[in-house]
């Protein structure tokens, strides 16, 4: 199985995690949530990291979810994650980015995954209303 690590700044990536499982269902295995806190020093956070990557590696292969590019998540993880073969660092995850990882990582081999992902987040990212109105501003 395709295992996932969600780092963020404060809870956001607990209440993402428990959002998502209450649209596609309980993840049982192959999810770990790092909270991190601007209390933690940066020493604290890799080592929360280190820690949620022990026992995540999988042949299958490993995304890590962060919430936005250039902060400590990011940051902390991209020296990590370039030692480790298949896996992905995609930024700024959302509900849609999450919920499509909790329902495809099972059926989709590690690549299309990712790729799966990432179209889903970005097509969450929108203005509704003209969209509605049929005056499209994606």
């Amino acid at each position: 199985m395709i295992n996932i690590i969600v780092i963020t700044h404060g809870e956001f990536g607990a209440y993402l995690i428990e959002a998502a499982e209450g649209i596609v269902g309980v993840q049982h295995e192959g999810l770990k949530n790092v909270s991190i806190s601007q209390r933690m020093s940066l020493e604290n956070v890799r080592s929360a990291v280190e820690n949620a990557i022990t026992g995540m590696r999988s042949e299958d292969g490993l995304i890590f979810l962060i919430d936005m590019p250039g902060g400590t998540p990011m940051n902390v993880v991209l020296p990590l994650a370039k030692d480790i073969a298949r896996s992905a660092v995609i930024c700024g995850v959302n509900i849609n980015m999450l919920t499509s990882a909790f329902a495809y990582r099972g059926n989709l081999d590690f690549e299309k995954l990712v790729g799966k992902i990432l179209e889903d987040g970005r097509k969450a990212v929108c203005e509704v209303k003209s969209l509605l109105l049929g005056n499209s501003k994606s």
